[in-house]
């Protein structure tokens, strides 16, 4: 069945507005802490009230007044995990652990929760939880009212999936998805 013209005009304006986040979220599936990128390979700070490195799960949670920044790039939440890929050679105990610490371990996926804000230059985008798969680098922003805006364009759903290899992003309505743009000022056109 193919996607009527509506659809195919909301996929597409979502693509735009996502254009420029879409490249600064994509990273190689096998990218170890480094793939945490935001924007670039510029340095990447993460704090939070508490960090809980659990080895025995491969993971690593973050929790209360997470952010993360990198560059121009902010992500804001209530908690985020971050699954690491389970080496089965990995060594046990302490040395395990620090190794998740400093990146050397393959990350699989991210989560976050808790009301979730993520700005990169121009462009937010808000929901109740978030997941990255890293493999598939696929990008899903979930919530009562996800919300992705660039200036005055505002795009609203409950949500957000976008593949971050070809930038292609669906938006599910509840019940159905809204949009609100403005066009640019024509040119020419006299100044106030």
């Amino acid at each position: 069945m193919r996607p009527s013209k509506s659809t195919r005009l909301v996929a597409a304006a979502s693509a735009l507005l996502l254009l420029g986040m879409a490249p600064s979220w994509a990273q190689s599936s096998a990218e170890s802490m480094s793939g945490l990128k935001l924007s670039g390979d510029q340095p990447i700070q993460i704090e939070s009230d508490k960090l809980e490195v659990r080895q025995a799960e491969s993971m690593a949670v973050f929790i209360g007044n997470v952010t993360v920044t990198q560059g121009p790039t902010l992500l804001k939440a209530g908690k985020m995990t971050v699954y690491y890929v389970k080496d089965p050679n990995a060594a046990k105990g302490a040395a395990a652990g620090a190794s998740a610490m400093t990146g050397s371990a393959n990350i699989d996926h991210l989560v976050v929760e808790n009301k979730v804000y993520i700005k990169s230059e121009d462009q937010i985008a808000t929901g109740d939880s978030g997941n990255f798969d890293m493999k598939s680098q696929v990008l899903v922003l979930e919530g009562n009212e996800v919300v992705l805006s660039q200036g005055p364009n505002i795009l609203k759903g409950c949500k957000l999936t976008v593949q971050m290899k070809s930038g292609l992003a669906q938006v599910k309505g509840c019940p159905r998805v809204i949009m609100s743009m403005t066009p640019p000022p024509k040119s020419g056109a006299p100044k106030n």
